[in-house]
């Protein structure tokens, strides 16, 4: 059973700034990033990287989030800059094992909860 350390969540205000953090037990990931899921809503891609650093973002997000992660051993972090209300949702960390994992197989964080509001 996969574990992950998640943190970073929390409250902000329009405009403001966050950065979560995501380390899996899994180690040698095919990419790890994010979901997140508002209420009423479906759960959404945000980000995620790959095992060689190269980065992908939904059109929602492209612009203001970015992902990083030195090396495969380090956590991903994802900075949130001009975080607005629409932001505000629970964001679930998830590791991809394989190229060919599909999504029923991707492993999850417990979740962390960013809430923007003035």
């Amino acid at each position: 059973h996969v574990q992950f350390v998640e943190s970073g969540g929390g409250l902000v205000q329009p405009g403001g700034s966050l950065r979560l953090s995501c380390l899996p037990s899994s180690g040698d990931n095919y990419a790890v990033g994010w979901f997140r899921q508002a209420p009423g809503n479906e759960r959404e891609m945000v980000a995620y990287i790959t095992r060689i650093g190269f980065a992908t973002y939904s059109d929602s997000v492209k612009g203001q989030f970015t992902s990083n992660r030195e090396n495969a051993g380090n956590p991903e972090t994802l900075q949130l800059n001009s975080l607005q209300v629409e932001d505000t949702a629970v964001y679930y960390c998830f590791a991809r094992k394989k190229l060919m994992t599909s999504y029923n197989e991707y492993d999850w964080g417990q979740g962390t909860q960013v809430t923007v509001s003035s």
